[in-house]
């Protein structure tokens, strides 16, 4: 055909490229119009009309303006000496939230709806839910900058790596954790030995307990899991740290698309730190296989473990790659995991359409389950809620309140987490080697000021004065 002289072999080749590029661009905009406006306001209806009260969406970041607002300010005062009702403090804007939409309510992270749970029936029902209907929440552009473990994956990756990694932490069989004994105890007595050198001629000085403890907790992992290479343990553990204090900074621009991509200071750092986290295992791991090969006794370490139980797996299923105390002191233990939950909240995703407590979510909604607010509430743990008692431990974590299910410090379900003997038999070593050689009081420099980087942490610091009884 010819129109006005022109054939559609005459078009130009610019006119065509440019109509294609319009056509791409403009399928983008409507992309990011859903993404940003329609399917956002659409939920929003979804759930208010099963009676959920929230928060109404803002365009385009949500409530992270406001979030960031209350935690700078509540963060700025710190907290009386003493005080352990510390929610309002260390989660302004969820606190505002639920006391003014109810238990049950949802704000946004950005885009996405996010449903806050704090009944803790509806939360173990959630974490305990096995059929495929929740995820873990992923940002994946800042998934490929920290290590992905097993908290992190989901799906048949994550059973198969969990199938590995449990007969390293089996309390029950005492085996595994009794070989890492030796490395527990000389941690905790280079510490004490430490903090002996540190009091001095007087026996006494004001000692930082935090990056001490921070400082325990990294030898102890560092040694049980590298045994001799535990210095490059240690400098993985430095990294990880360094990486979840710059993830803080970044929070906001992981929902602008590529913001990691952008050759930002604290981006490239990111990108460095990675790599040099990944370099470090790799050599650690291949170094460790090819001594195993060649015969040479196994260590009594952590890797050396994971590696003869991941051999196991391989050989089952004929796979030649890879998979991946004191009573009174437990009871210690407990309160302060009930007061100082160091993860403050768990969350998931629904991968599909499912009931919670009567309300049926759509797919890609957030379900978010504050475990700080959860061990916080005086419906549950009774008017003492604020109150430091080891001892409404002492029948049991069961009866420690009305609800046998209301203590989470470590999940629940199929994916508790699978360290939490491995953590608790390391503090309960420290803390009765601790207290056998000193006595200690919250030092006058001590600022009482609870918050969050990825875990809950004392943002001044926990200084005490020290002396050797």
């Amino acid at each position: 055909a010819v129109l006005g002289g022109v054939t559609p072999a005459s078009l130009p080749w610019g006119f065509l490229v440019c109509g294609l590029l319009c056509l791409a661009l403009l399928r983008q905009a409507g992309k990011l119009l859903d993404m940003l406006w329609l399917r956002p306001r659409r939920l929003e209806r979804e759930l208010r009309a099963q009676g959920l009260r929230g928060t109404p969406y803002r365009f385009p970041v949500g409530d992270l303006k406001e979030h960031g607002r209350l935690s700078k300010e509540a963060w700025a005062r710190p907290l009386p000496l003493g005080c352990h009702d510390i929610s309002a403090h260390v989660a302004p804007f969820l606190y505002n939230a639920v006391e003014e939409h109810g238990r049950t309510c949802f704000s946004w992270v950005g885009p996405i709806p996010k449903v806050t749970i704090s009944d803790p029936d509806l939360a173990k029902d959630v974490m305990s839910n096995k059929f495929g209907h929740f995820e873990k929440t992923k940002l994946p552009a800042l998934s490929k900058l920290l290590a992905e473990g097993l908290a992190s994956i989901d799906g048949e990756k994550w059973a198969k790596h969990r199938r590995i990694l449990n007969p390293a932490f089996q309390l029950e069989k005492m085996v595994t954790l009794q070989r890492m004994l030796p490395a527990f105890s000389s941690c905790c007595e280079d510490l004490v030995s430490r903090w002996r050198t540190s009091l001095g001629s007087k026996g006494s000085c004001e000692l930082d307990v935090w990056p001490e403890l921070k400082n325990l907790t990294g030898d102890v992992i560092s040694r049980t899991a590298f045994s001799s290479s535990h210095l490059e343990g240690r400098k993985i553990f430095q990294l990880q740290e360094e990486q979840a204090e710059r993830l803080i900074t970044n929070i906001r621009g992981l929902l602008i698309p590529g913001y990691l991509s952008l050759p930002t200071k604290n981006n490239r750092r990111m990108h460095q730190i990675n790599k040099e986290i990944e370099s470090i295992l790799k050599n650690l791991v291949g170094k460790r296989i090819q001594a195993m090969k060649q015969g040479e006794s196994t260590k009594d370490d952590l890797l050396s473990l994971l590696l003869e139980s991941n051999m196991r797996q391989t050989d089952e299923h004929g796979r030649s790659s890879l998979g991946m105390t004191i009573e009174d002191v437990t009871m210690i233990l407990y309160e302060v995991l009930r007061l100082y939950p160091p993860a403050t909240l768990f969350s998931r995703k629904t991968y599909k359409e499912m009931e919670i407590g009567g309300i049926t979510y759509p797919a890609g909604v957030m379900v978010e389950l504050p475990v700080m607010f959860i061990h916080h509430d005086q419906h549950i743990w009774g008017s003492d809620v604020h109150e430091f008692k080891p001892d409404r431990f002492a029948d049991g974590v069961s009866k420690a309140s009305n609800d046998s299910g209301a203590f989470l410090p470590f999940g629940w379900g199929p994916r508790i987490c699978i360290g939490q003997n491995f953590a608790l038999l390391e503090a309960k070593m420290a803390m009765c080697m601790i207290i056998q050689s000193f006595e200690f009081e919250l030092a006058p420099s001590y600022s009482h000021a609870p918050y969050t980087v990825i875990t809950l942490q004392p943002m001044h610091g926990a200084q005490i004065n020290l002396r050797a009884i």
